[in-house]
């Protein structure tokens, strides 16, 4: 090979320096320019798929991005994580979809019926299956047609219209009838098999009957105005404990409901496995009250509300005798004729609790009697008592194993009076004075202070005053003039 050839061939095969490259020309860049166009998608062709884009929905997308896991898992697994959220939180769970306000509704237990429309459609039933707590008391007002206005009394609360009244039964006035009550008990009866507590209002026994065939396992009934012949259905109800009868009571049920010693029969004959029992505004006496006793051997708590009992009824409670805890509320008097006295000499062997709240003890004989009764309870509570002076408290030395007192509200009682009565009880444990105006820090004497040193809990608000300094004790603040402030 010749030397030029030989120099040309080393020259194309040796790399060229970027500085000695060949410029394009301007052709060759015009035609790069149009391949690149040609290349790439055009303005309307790129705003098309813009459009397409946001007009295309985006639940098919989010469908095939973010499914819906709570589908894998069963009913079971989606109930045990619903029970763990708070109870407030939960009712938002139910807005999630249908399945899931299909088991928040399985989970509830207990519902109050505003609407008695509700429950004559059966959509309580289908919404909530599993209920075994129902009070129908506001649904079976007739709802007001203007703006309500709550009226709240001490046995219940309700809604009336605005208007005037021509009686003071506001309660009574607006109530469904008896047919209309009856009806929606059916309704619920045939899907609530598992009832155990029942608040009703203006039922007939025929509606209670039907209740107790189906739900048998009810053991807690509340009955507003109650009569002797809604009583016949009460007795149906084999394993019921707790009883509340609602009959005459001032401002709600006047003189249209009455529970005489025949109800308080039929109810000690039909009801024997009672355990608590609350009467308030009934009117028996003293055989209604000993039937109860001899028959309802498993009684343990009985309360009277302003009652209107008969002369001589508090001796039938002589025959109460596993009786526990005994409360008398808002009693305009106790007894107005002890009557019998041999029945008023008998105890109650079994009592730890004597309550007494907002009753009139005026009448030293009654209270004399009651206490004489009552002298095994272990438990004494008086709380807004009127006429509770240091006389009528003096009678309070009958109780001889009290281990707690509780006073409240009792402005007629002084520390004098209070000091006697305690000093002969040797086995108190807890005493809590509140709100007892006569009661002064000033006149407690060495006695009740060596008293207080030996209880194991001591609760004294007498007054403001007593409450103040106590909460002050050991802060520094109180103190007075030159007793407080020291010079430096």
């Amino acid at each position: 090979m010749s030397l030029m050839g030989k120099k040309k061939k080393e020259k194309e095969s040796s790399p060229v320096s970027p500085l000695k490259k060949r410029r394009a020309s301007w052709s060759e860049l015009w035609v790069n320019h149009h391949h690149s166009l040609s290349s790439s998608p055009s303005p309307s062709l790129d705003f098309a798929s813009k459009f397409q884009s946001l007009t295309t929905p985006p639940l098919s997308k989010s469908k095939t991005l973010f499914p819906d896991l709570t589908l894998l898992l069963p009913d079971l697994t989606l109930l045990t994580i619903i029970t763990k959220v708070p109870l407030p939180h939960r009712k938002t769970l139910s807005l999630v979809c249908k399945r899931w306000l299909r088991l928040h509704g399985g989970l509830v237990r207990s519902v109050k019926v505003s609407d008695w429309g509700f429950l004559a459609s059966g959509r309580v039933i289908s919404r909530f299956p599993n209920l075994d707590n129902v009070d129908l008391v506001s649904g079976c007002l007739v709802p007001p047609p203007s703006s309500g206005v709550l009226v709240s009394h001490r046995v219940v609360s309700f809604t009336v219209g605005v208007g005037s009244y021509h009686s003071l039964s506001l309660f009574e006035e607006d109530l469904l009838s008896v047919e209309m009550v009856d009806r929606g008990l059916r309704t619920l009866s045939s899907g609530c098999s598992n009832l155990r507590r029942l608040v009703v209002v203006n039922a007939s026994e025929l509606g209670l009957l039907s209740v107790a065939e189906v739900c048998s396992r009810l053991q807690e009934l509340e009955l507003h105005k109650c009569s002797d012949t809604v009583l016949l259905g009460v007795g149906a109800f084999e394993n019921l404990q707790i009883l509340r009868l609602v009959g005459d009571v001032d401002g709600l049920y006047n003189n249209t409901s009455l529970v005489s010693d025949i109800g308080l029969m039929i109810l000690a004959q039909g009801c024997k496995r009672l355990v608590k029992l609350e009467l308030v505004g009934c009117q028996g006496g003293f055989n209604g009250v000993k039937e109860i006793g001899e028959c309802c051997q498993m009684l343990e708590e009985l309360t009277v509300c302003d009652h209107k009992m008969e002369s001589g009824w508090l001796g039938g409670l002589g025959y109460c005798e596993n009786l526990k805890t005994l409360k008398l509320v808002s009693c305009k008097n106790i007894d107005r004729d002890l009557g019998l006295g041999e029945c008023l000499s008998c105890s109650f062997p079994a009592l730890e609790r004597l309550h007494l709240e907002k009753c009139r003890l005026r009448d030293e004989n009654s209270v004399k009697a009651l206490f004489k009764m009552c002298e095994a309870a272990r438990e004494i509570v008086f709380k807004d008592c009127w006429g509770l002076d240091n006389d009528i408290f003096s009678v309070a030395m009958a109780f001889g194993r009290v281990k707690l007192l509780y006073l409240e509200g009792c402005s007629l009682l002084t520390t004098s009076g209070l000091e006697s009565v305690i000093l002969q009880w040797h086995e108190l444990e807890h005493l809590k004075v509140v709100s007892c105006k006569n009661v002064k820090d000033s006149e407690v004497t060495p006695l009740m202070s060596a008293l207080f040193s030996d209880l194991v809990e001591l609760q004294w608000r007498p007054d403001t005053r007593s409450h103040l300094f106590s909460s002050l004790t050991g802060a520094g603040i109180g103190g007075k003039g030159a007793k407080f402030f020291k010079k430096t």
